[in-house]
């Protein structure tokens, strides 16, 4: 077991790496408060690890939540069942929340802990490659609005984050490669040696090396350990670890929640900004055309849908955390390892990339 730590001062937690964790009760019950705890998880995950966690969890006023599996469930509705078992079951502001699943899950679970009594504790056992890499730390939570994805949330840290790897045993190859996209963004943001060891691993990545997904795990957590320690609340550079979201969220936002991954489209949000920070002389046409041979490595797509064109693009982008006044601004690359946030860019090349011009 490798144990990281998101350093935040009297919020500070551990993030715990490694097999058969979920049956490790120090690891969970060391960070319950109270007596009371709520398991949020979803239907897929539940007949997988949920008694599991109920034995963990065996002596504590324990009560379960089981949510439809998908992003398009990741809203106001959902949410509100899970405020409705606390209510209930009559929890009291000592309860702990245990978000049992993927991104979706963790985002909700973590979500009705902010809001809960005006803030109740919560755990983050996620069991997608994507959320252990990425969404289950930070303490980003919320749910999608139809006109946007994830504009309504809070920053509400965990108290621990359990990843245990042999959850990804039971995860399919399109979840498993849609996780991949974010592991590497942390390679394309951050450490181009990174970038190299995952185009050197992929292959091993993609049948599941148990050593390969450990490693690419855990630095991926220690990038965006060190990344949320220094800018917990995105003021400056935690707005990074966007790159590729505001293209991907649109994607997403346009063709329906759920239809696409949010790693799908990610990966071709990323290399949309690669495309843009070529069309800027940034970044060399051989370093694009790297990360668009890693996609496509990884299972990812390298484009956006047909039916998303520049007008929709647009209307979509403009409702982004990132707008500031008005203005736009993108993640862009100046190399493979450093990126910037910058709203000074060419709205004619962005037209460009965004009509795959030649």
């Amino acid at each position: 077991m490798k144990t990281l730590a998101v350093n935040l001062g009297v919020r500070s937690y551990p993030i715990h790496i490694g097999e058969g964790l979920l049956r490790k009760p120090e690891l969970i019950t060391d960070h319950i408060r109270g007596r009371q705890v709520l398991v949020v998880t979803n239907e897929t995950i539940a007949p997988l690890y949920l008694d599991t966690i109920r034995g963990v969890l065996n002596g504590f006023d324990l009560a379960s939540v089981i949510l439809p599996d998908g992003e398009q469930y990741k809203n106001i509705d959902t949410l509100n069942s899970v405020f409705t078992s606390l209510l209930e079951h009559r929890f009291n502001r000592r309860c702990t929340l245990v978000a049992l699943g993927g991104g979706v899950v963790g985002d909700i679970t973590g979500f009705a802990a902010a809001c809960y009594q005006r803030g109740v504790a919560f755990l983050q056992l996620p069991t997608t490659l994507l959320a252990q890499v990425d969404s289950s730390v930070g303490g980003k939570t919320g749910v999608n609005h139809p006109l946007g994805k994830n504009m309504i949330g809070a920053f509400h840290q965990p108290g621990c984050v359990v990843i245990d790897t042999d959850t990804l045993d039971t995860l399919d190859q399109r979840q498993l490669a849609a996780g991949f996209a974010e592991v590497i963004k942390y390679g394309l943001i951050h450490d181009a040696r990174f970038f190299t060891w995952i185009e050197q691993n992929i292959e091993q990545l993609k049948a599941r090396d148990k050593l390969s997904l450990a490693y690419a795990i855990e630095k991926s957590c220690t990038i965006k350990a060190e990344i949320v320690a220094a800018d917990e609340r995105e003021s400056g550079q935690r707005a990074l670890l966007n790159l590729g979201h505001t293209f991907g969220h649109a994607i997403e936002t346009g063709t329906g929640y759920g239809n696409w991954l949010h790693g799908e489209a990610v990966a071709a949000g990323m290399l949309m900004a690669a495309d843009l920070s070529a069309r800027h002389q940034w970044l060399p046409r051989s370093d694009v055309a790297r990360i668009e041979n890693l996609l496509q490595c990884a299972g990812l797509p390298t484009s956006p849908p047909a039916g998303m064109d520049e007008a929709r693009f647009m209307e979509l982008m403009a409702i982004d955390k990132k707008v500031l006044d008005g203005g736009l601004r993108l993640v862009l690359l100046k190399a493979i390892g450093t990126a910037v946030v910058t709203g000074d860019f060419s709205s004619a090349l962005l037209s460009q990339t965004l009509t795959r011009a030649a």
